[in-house]
């Protein structure tokens, strides 16, 4: 896969790849789908306990795509179970 040329795609490229379910999704099966992929978000204001999102925070920028994709992994296993 080639890396695209600006810091700015790379970053946009990083955030849909987060919020589809993480950084190692094949995307060569899928070829072209970044053109067509765009995550349909909703803005909400959630209070969260203080240690809770300074651990998501912990590892740095991306918190919010880490929340998200925890909170898909928790939907996905009750849909599951």
């Amino acid at each position: 896969m080639k890396k695209p040329k600006t810091a700015k795609k790379r970053r946009k490229i990083a955030r849909l790849q987060a919020s589809a379910g993480g950084e190692n999704l094949p995307l060569d099966l899928v070829p072209g789908w970044r053109r067509y992929y765009k995550p349909r978000k909703k803005r909400i204001t959630l209070w969260l306990d203080a240690d809770v999102l300074a651990w998501f925070k912990e590892p740095g920028r991306g918190y919010q795509a880490r929340i998200n994709r925890a909170l898909r992994e928790v939907m996905a296993e009750e849909r599951k179970g």
